[in-house]
């Protein structure tokens, strides 16, 4: 072969390898972050109910079936939740047995395949805690974000920001709490969410454009009578918070943040869901490279940036070493870096945005000690 044409066939391979290497790429990354609001997250494997009896339900034994706490079961037309495994119950080694609390919405059949999330209610504040509330739009730069207002007597509100694998019905897992507090609370629905404008490309930004969404959620609360605001975010959502409350033109109302494990390393993140979802360990390199381009992420982590520094007001962070999407680690490193400010309170035995699920009642404690002084 002469020298030109070598040359020519060379460069013609390095480019079409360097196309495919694109393409795979991108494949990696839309993988991972075209992730719809309420689409089941790659650790929430389907179970099957082999059988049900007045308060149980009878499902196929896994790690997942035998977290501690309470969860819901959501399934095709039907969504349940499930308390505790009866340990006394009679069981087969393939299954675990739990107490079955209340179905929301459809019939618990036997065959049915289920998923276990933290979302333990179906509907809105008034169907599925009998409170009143508003249906609001609050304008957003992409346009109109639908959210839930429950009122309650106080001039500071908190603004609820679910995440990755959930929708605005996970907020109420504890909405019913804050109201008792009589803290009023803005349940938001943010870009890509139903209802809500769609995210452009069709990907979730990972907190890093959502935020904005958040701040004009901020705007509205004090526009309608919030002194102050307090941040309540699960996952995505909590990185929101975490944003906003260093870039908000208006940080100076918010007095608190309440951070659910926190995705403050997306890469980690993005790595977690998209070998979750199959990808070749090869292609994560890829997946990252194509995602910073597609979405514009930057950085490594948030921790990395000034927010240790610039951080300002109490935040206390729920989250946990089993954790498999949002890594303990730099949530850790943050709180150790702002112990005048940061509480971290940890829950073993918790998957990612769960960690009221697994221990409610100590959960809820810790927040009221948290939230009182703020009010």
């Amino acid at each position: 072969m002469r020298p030109a044409t070598a040359t020519a066939a060379a460069v013609t391979t390095i480019l079409g390898v360097g196309a495919a290497a694109v393409a795979a790429g991108r494949y990696a990354g839309d993988v991972a972050l075209k992730t719809p609001s309420g689409r089941p997250l790659p650790a929430d494997r389907r179970l099957t109910v082999h059988a049900t009896a007045a308060g149980q339900v009878t499902l196929t034994r896994s790690l997942t079936s035998l977290r501690p706490g309470t969860y819901g079961l959501v399934g095709d037309d039907v969504h349940a939740v499930v308390g505790p495994v009866i340990d006394q119950a009679h069981q087969a080694p393939d299954t675990v047995v739990r107490r079955l609390e209340r179905v929301n919405r459809g019939t618990l059949l036997p065959g049915a395949k289920v998923r276990v999330t933290p979302e333990i209610h179906s509907g809105d504040p008034a169907t599925a805690l009998g409170l009143d509330f508003r249906e609001v739009e609050i304008p957003g730069e992409l346009g109109g974000l639908p959210a839930w207002f429950v009122p309650a007597p106080r001039e500071t509100w908190v603004i609820a920001v679910h995440g990755l694998g959930t929708t605005r019905e996970h907020p109420l897992n504890v909405t019913g709490f804050l109201h008792e507090q009589q803290l009023p609370v803005l349940d938001l629905a943010y870009r890509g969410d139903r209802g809500a404008p769609r995210s452009p490309g069709g990907l979730t930004h990972l907190g890093e454009s959502e935020w904005r969404d958040l701040d004009a959620a901020i705007r509205f609360a004090v526009r309608y009578g919030a002194e102050q605001v307090i941040l309540y975010g699960w996952s995505t959502g909590a990185s929101m918070a975490l944003h906003a409350c260093v870039n908000s033109a208006l940080r100076d109302r918010i007095s608190g943040l309440v951070l659910d494990s926190p995705v403050l390393d997306w890469q980690a993140t993005l790595r977690a869901l998209a070998a979750a979802r199959g990808v070749p360990a090869a292609l994560l390199p890829l997946a990252v490279r194509a995602a910073q381009g597609q979405t514009g992420l930057h950085g490594a982590r948030l921790l990395d940036t000034s927010l240790p520094l610039v951080l300002h007001v109490p935040t206390l962070i729920f989250h946990g070493p089993d954790d498999t999407l949002a890594p303990w680690r730099p949530t850790r490193e943050l709180a150790a870096r702002r112990p005048d400010l940061i509480a971290l309170h940890a829950v073993p035995q918790a998957p990612h945005a769960a960690m009221w699920n697994a221990e409610p009642a100590r959960y809820e404690e810790t927040l009221r000690r948290f939230l009182t002084p703020l009010m």
